[in-house]
């Protein structure tokens, strides 16, 4: 009797053992798998995370993999975790697969959002998924260059950067390097990619008219030459033999060779004394250009903008005396933002998303070092 009771007390407490330990298992996995979709949708922060209001926003970017997208990709995910919202952040591969991205938009839709952000790739490419999206009475709100020439009312509010503003930053900062070399006879060299992109021509337009105010304001004359759509668009009147002389140079095409000349033109110019490429692409050209020449940091200011692995090392060594910056991580989170306002009824309009101005003094300190990609 004794060992039958023996048995029986044995049997009980392994079946106790047996379920305690797959109760255990069992929650592990369900841990395992709310963490994932906690990380997927950014519902929470790194604090233990707000409790998620319902609100979901599908984002397509332009690209997913660059720098710059990552950053963004940030902003919107502390934004997110500050407002209890989900977030779905998409973009192709390459920021030229216009069909990828149109598909994205379209998968953004299918997933019926509480509203949508789009940096558009091809607006007209984008056409039939934004009127849908529309039809659907889904908010959409542009970011980076925005959704330029959608339908009317489909986008609700545009978080970007005030290009035209940026260059009147670059051109305060690059004024303060200069002013002490300002006299008649000198040349002031800008380098615009192309002559069509409003936001490249905004970046131009911006440092050759608060340029122009600045070195008139010194009691010198100034004038602009170079392309016509710049010498027409900027709100310089144009003097003969002007104390300094705005130069604009724009490749015929978007090709690095045809910058680099350009480049090289005002930089053996002997009046030449700045020289402002306005993106990334004429930056970069710029200081190849200068390689065999040798003037960066010598005798002629160079001021780039953007950002870039060539840019930084750039301004790091003093060859580029510094380079504006967008500002991508504020960016993320005023989209967000926009997004939100936009869904819970409130009032929304375009959001400049700023723009900084780095040097070697103070690339590496964390509010300037998180906008600059490689």
């Amino acid at each position: 009797m004794k060992k039958k009771l023996l048995s029986v007390l044995l049997c009980m407490a392994m079946t106790a053992t047996l379920f305690a330990g797959c109760g255990q298992n069992g929650g592990a996995d369900a841990n395992a798998d709310a963490n994932v979709s906690a990380d997927a949708n950014t519902n929470e922060d790194a604090a233990g995370g707000n409790e998620t209001t319902g609100y979901k926003f599908e984002i397509v970017s332009k690209g997913f993999q660059h720098q710059y997208w990552q950053a963004v990709l940030k902003g919107s995910q502390n934004k997110a975790a500050e407002l209890g919202a989900k977030i779905n952040f998409v973009g192709p591969d390459s920021e030229s697969d216009i069909a990828g991205q149109v598909q994205m938009l379209q998968s953004a839709i299918n997933a019926q959002p509480d509203a949508i952000g789009l940096a558009a790739l091809d607006t007209k490419a984008c056409l039939d998924a934004i009127v849908t999206a529309q039809e659907a009475g889904i908010p959409i709100v542009g970011f980076d260059s925005g959704v330029p020439g959608a339908p009317e009312g489909a986008i609700v509010a545009n978080a970007a950067t005030d290009n035209y503003a940026a260059g009147v930053l670059a051109a305060e900062e690059t004024y303060k390097l200069i002013e002490a070399k300002l006299a008649a006879g000198v040349r002031i060299g800008v380098m615009g990619q192309d002559a069509t992109a409003e936001s490249i021509i905004n970046r131009g337009l911006g440092f050759i008219d608060k340029m122009a105010e600045l070195v008139t304001a010194k009691g010198l004359t100034v004038t602009v030459e170079g392309n016509d759509k710049y010498v027409a668009d900027c709100a310089v009147t144009p003097v003969d033999g002007a104390d300094v002389v705005i130069e604009v140079l724009v490749p015929s095409e978007v090709k690095n060779e045809l910058s680099i000349t350009d480049g090289s033109t005002l930089l053996n110019k002997a009046d030449t004394i700045c020289i402002y490429g306005s993106n990334q692409f004429s930056a970069e050209n710029l200081v190849s250009a200068d390689e065999n020449i040798g003037r960066l940091g010598v005798d002629v200011v160079g001021v780039g903008f953007d950002s870039g692995a060539t840019l930084k090392a750039a301004v790091a060594s003093g060859k580029l005396a510094g380079a504006i910056t967008q500002a991508p991580v504020a960016m993320g989170e005023k989209l967000v933002e926009l997004l939100y306002t936009a869904t819970t009824g409130g009032s929304v309009a375009d959001v400049d998303t700023g723009c900084q101005w780095y040097t070697a003094d103070n690339m590496n300190n964390e509010e300037i070092a998180q906008n600059l990609y490689d």
